[in-house]
């Protein structure tokens, strides 16, 4: 694999990449980035980047141990570091005549559909512009409720959002390895993944790495948004200079390739829900029906779990509990309480109003 064909590549980058151990700013580096950047440019690629390191620069600047900072200070701290962040973009960026811009989302930008939208819009205009949009998760506002946490997740969904072709996640270990490189010599580098179900059987993921603030499991829940958005990923080595560059001339990595042809605009943004609202759990009749493409109804749902409001993300699952389709719900939990095991027509004396037929609409539900 390799990034020559891909017309929109999203690349994160996280915050001990920037800053190193010993709080110096790793200025050689983001140069060497720069340039990279400004090759993939100059091939008419477009780009965006998914950075961490506000708070880091932050509690640089105002010169506090990143360990001791609770929530609500940390807030206060990105809002200083995410200004000396951007600074420190723009004069690097500058200097190759590349130009940024910002966005700042939250977990709930991507999961909410109008805003995800308007978020794929932005990004769209950005590039006409020629410009490159710089995001960071918006700690500066965000609780721990509505937080990505990590930013593998949230590149992934920025990769789904702007209809990115390669996610390159550059990390402090050249890929994913069978067993830790930092432990065991034997350990051998995953050049290709294909199936994550069977290409990862045998490896133990929480053994293999700890590293940035996700570690290797937030890598996977990344590449698996990647997969089913039809988005190739890598996970490379950053630490390197010029990162990007060695991709393409070394290819010493791991590559998530995606064999999915992707989805619709609408379809694509269901799958991908990093925090759905709830559960359906259906019968064997409701499954049946849903694998010969039709919608959910009343009469096959035997229980629900967590409460969400009509058009929110839910999965749906078996009786043994197994996901077998996501959607979005034509009706509240509370609703659904009200009109589960019974047919259509009995809805409209149930609810004591007219609603919908489906519960989940064929056209709003992708089947896994």
């Amino acid at each position: 694999m390799s990034l020559k064909n891909s017309k929109i590549i999203v690349v994160k980058i996280g915050s001990s990449l920037l800053v190193d151990s010993n709080k110096k700013i790793r200025k050689k580096w983001l140069s060497s980035f720069a340039k990279d950047i400004k090759k993939l440019k100059d091939k008419n690629q477009k780009v965006v980047i998914v950075s961490s390191g506000a708070i880091a620069l932050g509690c640089k600047k105002m010169n506090i141990n990143k360990k001791t900072i609770k929530l609500d200070k940390s807030q206060a701290i990105a809002s200083i570091g995410q200004i000396e962040l951007m600074n420190l973009f723009s004069q690097t960026f500058t200097k190759y005549k590349l130009n940024i811009s910002q966005i700042l989302l939250t977990l709930e930008d991507t999961e909410e559909r109008r805003r995800s939208l308007n978020a794929k819009r932005t990004f769209e205009n950005l590039f006409d512009l020629g410009f490159i949009p710089i995001v960071n998760e918006n700690d500066t506002i965000a609780t721990t409720e509505i937080k990505y946490g990590d930013n593998d997740r949230l590149a992934s969904r920025v990769a789904q959002i702007s209809d990115a072709d390669t996610l390159i996640l550059l990390s402090d270990v050249n890929g994913l390895y069978t067993k830790n490189p930092k432990i065991y010599k034997d350990a051998k580098l995953i050049k290709n993944v294909n199936n994550l179900k069977k290409d990862l059987k045998e490896i133990n993921i929480k053994g293999v790495n700890e590293y940035g603030s996700g570690g290797m499991e937030t890598k996977i829940e990344a590449a698996k948004i990647c997969q089913l958005a039809g988005c190739n990923m890598v996970i490379a080595n950053g630490l390197n200079l010029n990162p990007i560059s060695m991709i393409n001339e070394k290819n010493n990595c791991t590559w998530f390739n995606s064999k999915v042809s992707k989805l619709d605009a609408r379809k694509k943004w269901i799958i991908s829900s990093v925090a759905p609202k709830g559960s359906i759990i259906i019968d064997d009749g409701a499954k049946k029906a849903l694998r010969s493409g039709k919608s959910l109804l009343a009469a096959g749902i035997k229980k629900i779990s967590g409460k969400f409001s009509k058009g929110d993300h839910v999965k749906i699952l078996d009786k043994k509990n197994n996901e077998c389709a996501r959607g979005l719900s034509s009706f509240t939990s509370d609703e659904i309480v009200k009109i589960m095991g019974h047919h259509s027509n009995q809805i409209e004396k149930l609810l004591g109003y007219v609603a919908k037929s489906e519960v989940i609409h064929k056209d709003d539900m992708v089947e896994i």
